[in-house]
């Protein structure tokens, strides 16, 4: 699993760029990974869970928008972004190598998907009780919520399909 650099020190901006940087990579992920799937049904998922990942990046931004008062403006919030990493703590690269062999239907993506709203769920979570000052525990703990809500979807979506069947 690759590295996750929160301290627990960042300000509320620091876990912002960072969360934004890990919702760019798990959206590069699943844009990646449809184009590599043949199965239009599973790619479409993809694809849609992508834009997903865009919804949350927006709210990111607004985030850091409306807590901003460097004046640094949408640009130079962008510039910060590292997004080598994606939710769970891995690379795209590492994440598409080591699962592409269970990526081949609707319910895996969903549960591959799962798995790493899970991952950051607990992360945001984790960090929110190290922040060492309380708007940084507000800004992860609404992150969080944003998680929570992400996977409840996605449970809603594999539990469309079981009744599919």
């Amino acid at each position: 699993m690759g590295m996750v650099t929160l301290m627990g020190d960042e300000s509320p901006l620091e876990v912002i760029v960072f969360a934004y940087g890990m919702e760019q990579g798990l959206g590069e992920f699943y844009s990646s990974a449809a184009g590599m799937i043949e199965d239009k049904d599973v790619a479409g998922l993809l694809r849609k869970l992508a834009r997903i990942e865009e919804s949350h990046k927006q709210k990111l931004l607004d985030l850091y928008m409306t807590l901003n008062t460097t004046g640094k403006g949408s640009e130079a919030f962008e510039a910060e972004i590292m997004n080598e990493m994606m939710e769970g703590g891995f690379t795209t690269k590492e994440f598409l190598e080591k699962n592409r062999p269970v990526m081949e239907t609707t319910a895996d993506i969903l549960s591959l998907a799962m798995m790493l709203e899970t991952q950051g769920l607990d992360l945001y979570l984790r960090y929110s009780q190290k922040a060492e000052d309380e708007e940084s525990r507000r800004v992860l703990y609404r992150i969080a919520e944003d998680e929570k809500a992400h996977l409840a979807a996605l449970g809603d979506m594999m539990e469309a399909i079981h009744n599919e069947k």
